[in-house]
C-alpha cells in the first residue's frame, strides 16, 4: 500500500474537488436507470398465466357473469401483485450485490491517501494503482515504481507494457490493468470522457450466460405448453360436441391451460438464485451472477493458492542467513552489525514504497536495525522487474555523489544461479533452504552486484552478483484451516494446491493446514507445460500440490481438470491467479488481500478473506438446488390431479362433466405459486447434505426416477381426488356437494403433499425439526379460505360449493391423507436400505 506520500504530490483540496466535479460530473460510463413500476407491471402482464386471465375476464364479461369477471380481474391484481412482490425481491437483493460489488479507488487529497467510491472520482483527482488493480480513469502518470500496464481492454494486446512519467507514452486509461508495480497519476478525463466511455464499453452490455439448470427448466416449461395447447384444443373440441356453445367450450379449454401451465417453475428459479445470491451477501461472500449459486452445490473440486488463501499472508521475518559468517539469526537478534549489508541489500531490491507484504516487512525491519536511514538520500534511476522461472528482481539506485547501489533479491534458486558461488558452495546453501522449506517457511535469496559501467545488461540475470544470504519468511495457516478443510472433504470435495512456492515449503504448510493425500513429490509448472493433453490429465488427477506455478501453468491445470468432468472452484488473490480464475466454473478471489484483477476474473468474493465461507457458499449452493428440485416435483406432482379433474370426467361422460371453473383453478394457483416459489426457498438445509457427494453438472434437474416418483404422486392424488367424486356421486350428492368433496380432498392432499415433499428421505416428522414458519403461515391461510369458500354463504354460492358436515370433512381429509402418505411409507424403506448397505 501507498503510505508514505512523497512531498510533490498533495492532490486536491476540497474547494477544488467540489469545483471539479461541479465542471464535469460523476466518474460513470452508463447511467442506466432503476426499472419503474410500471415497466414491472408491464413485463407481468406479458406472461401467459395473466393472459390467460384476462382472456377469461372478457369472456365472463360478454357472457354476463359479471361476478366471475369480478373474480378474474381480483385473481390479476392478486397474480400481480405476488409476481411484483418476488420479482421486486429478487431484483433488490441483486442491486445489493451490485452496489457491494462496486470497487473503491485511492486518491490523494489534501495530501492524504484516502479510499473512495470510484464514481467519486473527479478531474485533477492523484489517483493511485497497483499491482493488480484496475484503472479506472484516463490520466498522466506523474510517479511510479516498476509500473506495468496490461492494456488488451483497449488495445487487444495481451503483453504489459512498463510506463512511468518520463516514457514517451506516459498515459494510463480506465479499464486497463495494474501488472506490477505502483503508479499515481493525474487524472484527466473521467466517465463518458475516458477513452472506455468513448467505445462504449460497459458492463451491462455484458448478459449474463444462461445456466444448465435454467436451460433444462426452460425446454421444461416450453414441453408443458406445448401439451397445454394441445389438450385445451382437444378440451375445446369434446366440450363444443357436447355443448353447441363456443364460449363455454373456450372456459373449458382455458381452464385446463391454466392448469397445466407450470408458470411457478422460472419465477422460483428466479426467486431462488437471487435470495441465494443475497442471503450469502450477508455472509461475506459477494456473487458476481446469481446463476453461479446453483453451480457452487456441485463443485467437485477446488484449487487453491496457498499465500493469502491456505495462510494469513502476514510475511512475518522468521529468520535472516548471512552467508559471510555462516551464522543464523533469529528474531530479534536483527540489530547485530554483521547483518547490516544482508538488511540493507534486502531492503533496496524492494520497492522504494512498497506493497508487497514481504517488502513491508523488510522497509520496516531496516527502519529498526540500521544506524543511519539512507532511503532519502538514494534514487532509483534503473530497475529490472519481477522475472524468470523462478522469478527474481534487481533495483538500481544512486545518489548525489554518484555512490551506486545494485540489489536483487527473488526465489532462491534465481539467486544462486545468477550468485558466484561454487556448485559446493550452492549446494551447502539448498541445503538451507531445503530445512527451512520443510518447515513451512518462505525464503527469499539476497545478492549485490558491483557493476560500475553505464551499459546495463538487457536482461538481469547477466549482472555477476555476490550473495549475500537468505531472508526467512513464515506466513502460519491461517486459525481454523483445518476444520475448513475437514468439511471439504466431506463434502466429498477434493483439494488441490496449486502455488508459485517451492515443494518444501509448500507441501509443509499443506500438511500443517490438514490437506490429505500428500505424495513425496510435487508437480512444478516447467514440467506442466511438456505434459501432453491426455498424461496432463491423469497429473491432475493423482497429484495434490503443484508447485513453482505460473499463470500459464495454472491455467492449464484448471482446464485439464475440467476436461476431466470435474466442477473446479479456483481460489487465488493475485495477478498470476486470474486467468485461472476467469477459466474455472467458479474463480473465488480474497475480497481484502486480492488483488483488483483477480476479483475482477472472479465470480464470486470472499469478503473477509476467510475460507470457511466457501463451506457455506458450498452448503448454500446444495440447499438452493435440493428446494428448487421440491419446489419442482411439487409443482409437478400437484398439477397432475388439476389436469385430470378438469379433463377425465368431461372426457368420460360422467355425471359433473364441469366440475372445476376458472374460479377453482385460480384459487388453486394462488396457494400453488408461494408455496413454490416463497415457502420452499426458506426451507432450511437437510442435516445430510454436506456428507453427500457433489451432483454432476451434466445431470438433469429431474431424473427419470425422480420424475417418475413425482408423476406417481400426481396420479395417487388424482386417484383420491376422482374416489371422492364417485364417493359423492354414489352417496346421492348433488354437483355443489360433489364439488366441495372434490375440491376440498384436493386443498387436503396439497397441504400434506408440500409437507411431505419437504425431505425425500427423512420423514416429515423429522423434518417438522426444520424450522420454517412460512409453511404454517401457508397452510393456517389455505385452511381458513377453504372453511370461508365450504361455510360462508356468499363465498359458496360463489364457488358453487355447499358447505360439508364433519364426516364428509373427515372423509375428505382421509382419502387426501392416504393419497399422499403412502410417500412416508416409501422413504421409511428408502431409509432401511440405505442403513442396511
Amino acid at each position: 500500500m501507498f503510505h508514505n506520500v512523497p512531498d510533490n504530490l498533495k492532490g486536491l483540496n476540497d474547494h477544488e474537488v467540489a469545483a471539479s466535479r461541479k465542471t464535469y460530473g460523476y466518474n460513470r460510463i452508463d447511467a442506466t436507470g432503476k426499472s419503474t413500476w410500471l415497466k414491472l407491471l408491464i413485463d407481468i402482464l406479458k406472461e401467459p398465466m395473466l393472459i390467460l386471465l384476462i382472456a377469461i375476464s372478457a369472456i365472463y364479461f360478454i357472457i354476463g357473469d359479471y361476478g366471475e369477471a369480478t373474480f378474474m380481474i381480483l385473481a390479476i391484481v392478486a397474480v400481480s401483485a405476488i409476481s411484483l412482490y418476488q420479482d421486486n425481491r429478487s431484483k433488490k437483493a441483486l442491486e445489493a450485490l451490485k452496489k457491494l460489488n462496486e470497487p473503491l479507488s485511492k486518491v490523494i487529497r489534501n495530501a492524504k491517501v484516502i479510499e473512495i467510491p470510484t464514481n467519486e472520482i473527479v478531474v485533477g483527482d492523484l489517483s493511485i494503482t497497483e499491482e493488480g488493480k484496475m484503472i479506472n480513469a484516463d490520466g498522466k502518470i506523474v510517479h511510479s515504481n516498476d509500473f506495468s500496464v496490461n492494456e488488451a481492454a483497449l488495445t487487444g494486446e495481451s503483453l504489459s507494457v512498463f510506463k512511468n512519467s518520463k516514457s514517451e507514452d506516459n498515459k494510463v486509461y480506465s479499464g486497463t490493468l495494474s501488472v506490477s508495480g505502483l503508479a499515481v497519476f493525474e487524472v484527466e478525463k473521467i466517465g463518458k470522457e475516458t477513452r472506455l466511455g468513448k467505445i462504449g464499453a460497459s458492463l451491462s452490455d455484458i448478459k449474463e450466460e444462461v445456466s444448465p439448470l435454467q436451460l433444462q427448466i426452460g425446454r421444461f416449461v416450453k414441453t408443458m405448453a406445448i401439451i397445454g395447447v394441445v389438450v385445451f384444443l382437444m378440451v375445446c373440441m369434446v366440450s363444443y360436441y357436447h355443448t353447441r356453445n363456443l364460449l363455454e367450450s373456450l372456459l373449458n379449454g382455458l381452464t385446463l391451460a391454466m392448469s397445466v401451465l407450470p408458470e411457478e417453475i422460472p419465477v422460483a428459479f428466479t426467486t431462488f438464485m437471487a435470495l441465494g445470491a443475497w442471503k450469502l451477501m450477508r455472509d461475506g461472500i459477494i456473487i458476481k451472477r446469481s446463476s453461479i449459486v446453483e453451480t457452487l452445490g456441485s463443485t467437485t473440486v477446488i484449487c487453491t493458492d496457498k499465500t493469502g488463501t491456505i495462510t494469513e499472508n502476514t510475511m512475518h521475518l522468521k529468520y535472516l542467513y548471512d552467508y559471510n559468517s555462516d551464522k543464523t539469526f533469529e528474531e530479534p537478534d536483527f540489530s547485530a552489525s554483521v547483518l547490516s549489508d544482508l538488511i540493507g541489500y534486502a531492503m533496496w531490491s524492494s520497492e522504494p514504497v512498497p506493497f508487497d507484504p514481504m517488502e513491508k516487512t523488510l522497509h520496516r525491519v531496516y527502519g529498526q536495525t540500521q544506524k543511519e536511514d539512507l532511503r532519502k538520500s538514494y534514487t532509483l534511476f534503473h530497475e529490472y522487474p519481477l522475472d524468470g522461472k523462478p522469478p527474481m528482481m534487481t533495483h538500481l539506485f544512486e545518489n548525489a555523489e554518484k555512490h551506486r547501489i545494485i540489489a536483487a533479491k527473488g526465489a532462491p534458486e534465481a539467486i544462486l544461479n545468477v550468485s558466484t558461488l561454487s556448485e559446493s558452495q550452492k549446494n551447502k546453501v539448498r541445503g538451507l533452504i531445503k530445512g527451512f522449506g520443510q518447515q513451512g517457511f518462505r525464503i527469499l535469496g539476497i545478492a549485490k552486484s558491483g557493476f560500475r559501467g553505464e551499459e546495463f545488461p538487457g536482461k538481469q540475470q547477466n549482472f555477476k552478483f555476490e550473495f549475500l544470504g537468505l531472508a526467512v519468511f513464515y506466513d502460519p495457516p491461517k486459525k481454523g484451516i483445518r476444520d475448513v478443510f475437514r468439511h471439504i472433504y466431506n463434502a466429498g470435495i477434493k483439494v488441490k494446491v496449486i502455488t508459485g512456492d517451492n515443494t518444501d515449503t509448500t507441501k509443509s504448510i499443506a500438511a500443517q493446514a490438514g490437506i490429505v493425500n500428500l505424495t513425496e513429490e510435487a508437480v512444478e509448472g516447467a514440467a506442466i507445460m511438456k505434459y501432453p493433453e491426455e498424461e496432463l490429465m491423469q497429473v491432475v488427477g493423482q497429484q495434490v500440490i503443484f508447485t513453482r506455478m505460473f499463470p500459464e501453468a495454472k491455467l492449464r491445470v484448471v482446464n485439464a481438470l475440467k476436461k476431466k468432468g470435474e466442477v473446479v472452484a479456483m481460489l487465488g488473490d493475485g495477478v498470476n491467479d486470474a486467468p485461472a480464475l476467469k477459466s474455472a466454473h467458479i474463480g473465488v478471489a480474497m475480497g481484502h488481500k486480492g488483488t483488483e484483477i483477480a476479483k475482477a476474473a472472479a465470480s464470486l468474493v470472499i469478503a473477509n478473506d476467510d475460507l470457511g465461507k466457501l463451506i457455506i457458499g458450498i452448503a448454500a449452493g446444495r440447499r438452493i438446488y435440493t428446494n428448487i428440485k421440491k419446489a419442482i416435483r411439487y409443482i409437478i406432482s400437484i398439477h397432475i390431479p388439476i389436469i385430470l379433474t378438469v379433463t377425465m370426467p368431461l372426457f368420460l361422460g360422467w355425471v359433473y362433466p364441469q366440475l372445476f371453473t376458472p374460479v377453482h383453478v385460480i384459487f388453486l394457483e394462488l396457494i400453488m405459486g408461494p408455496t413454490c416459489s416463497i415457502v420452499y426457498e426458506n426451507e432450511p438445509m437437510e442435516k445430510n447434505t454436506m456428507v453427500q457427494k457433489p451432483r454432476k453438472m451434466t445431470d438433469t434437474f429431474l431424473n427419470r426416477k425422480e420424475l417418475g416418483i413425482s408423476i406417481v404422486q400426481g396420479l395417487m392424488i388424482t386417484i383420491g381426488v376422482l374416489s371422492a367424486y364417485q364417493y359423492a356421486v354414489l352417496s346421492g350428492e348433488n354437483e355443489e356437494k360433489t364439488r366441495a368433496m372434490v375440491f376440498t380432498t384436493l386443498i387436503f392432499a396439497n397441504i400434506w403433499l408440500s409437507l411431505t415433499n419437504r425431505s425425500f428421505y427423512y420423514s416429515m416428522f423429522e423434518s417438522f425439526r426444520n424450522r420454517n414458519i412460512l409453511f404454517v403461515m401457508i397452510i393456517g391461510i389455505t385452511v381458513l379460505l377453504l372453511f370461508g369458500i365450504l361455510y360462508f354463504p356468499p363465498f359458496s354460492v360463489f364457488f358453487k360449493v355447499s358447505g360439508l358436515n364433519i364426516a364428509e370433512l373427515g372423509t375428505a381429509g382421509l382419502i387426501a391423507a392416504v393419497s399422499v402418505l403412502w410417500f412416508e411409507v416409501f422413504k421409511w424403506v428408502k431409509r432401511k436400505r440405505h442403513k442396511d448397505e
